[in-house]
């Protein structure tokens, strides 16, 4: 459903110009994990982990060989302290991808050790189009927004008929300022069974 032209043609231009991450293969991942009918919750990213291997077309995940970023380890921290799960030794997050959790960047690229660096360029006006889309076209979605450029999304969202759970990101920056003790995942899982549908197992195997 996502897969239009635009994106396709927007991303033969810019692999063509340089080495950018993910590689091309993973770019549309996130999609191809949580199809349009198995969303049940969006997290949104800004962009790509900027370093060799990292970026693996998840927002905030990493292959299982690869250092977990801080930004994780501070999801990590608060999803032990929220459900009591045990923290992962590993920085994968396919598995709740495959749960129902689209783990989105707002921008889908970017260079070598320059973060952000690909903004601007085309691929907020695709994830943006996402977003409406699962707005529009489905009930009952738990978005998941860290962070002040996350937020901004928010006003493509209607909380009249989805659940909207914002608070600082949590980078080593801001997590201290409102990301810990949020209690994003059992607030997720709350609002999932009151309307009815199947929770979202956070455990990372």
């Amino acid at each position: 459903m996502f897969n239009n032209s635009y994106s396709f043609e927007l991303s033969k231009k810019l692999y063509s110009k340089s080495v950018i991450f993910p590689r091309k293969r993973l770019l549309f991942r996130a999609l191809e994990l949580t199809p349009f009918e198995n969303i049940k919750v969006v997290i949104l990213g800004q962009d790509p982990y900027h370093d060799e291997g990292q970026a693996n077309g998840l927002a905030f995940s990493v292959p299982k060989d690869i250092k977990i970023p801080p930004s994780l380890k501070n999801i990590y921290k608060e999803l032990n302290n929220d459900l009591g799960i045990p923290i992962p030794n590993h920085g994968d997050l396919s598995k709740w991808a495959k749960e129902g959790v689209l783990l989105l960047n707002s921008i889908l690229t970017v260079e070598p050790h320059k973060p952000a660096s690909h903004r601007n360029m085309g691929w907020e006006e695709y994830t943006d189009g996402i977003i409406k889309e699962i707005n529009d076209k489905k009930e009952h979605i738990v978005f998941i927004l860290w962070g002040n450029y996350a937020q901004e999304k928010g006003k493509y969202i209607d909380e009249s008929k989805h659940l909207v759970i914002k608070s600082p990101h949590p980078s080593p920056f801001s997590a201290r300022k409102g990301f810990f003790n949020s209690k994003p995942f059992s607030r997720c899982n709350t609002y999932l069974k009151e309307n009815g549908i199947g929770e979202i197992d956070w455990r990372i195997e």
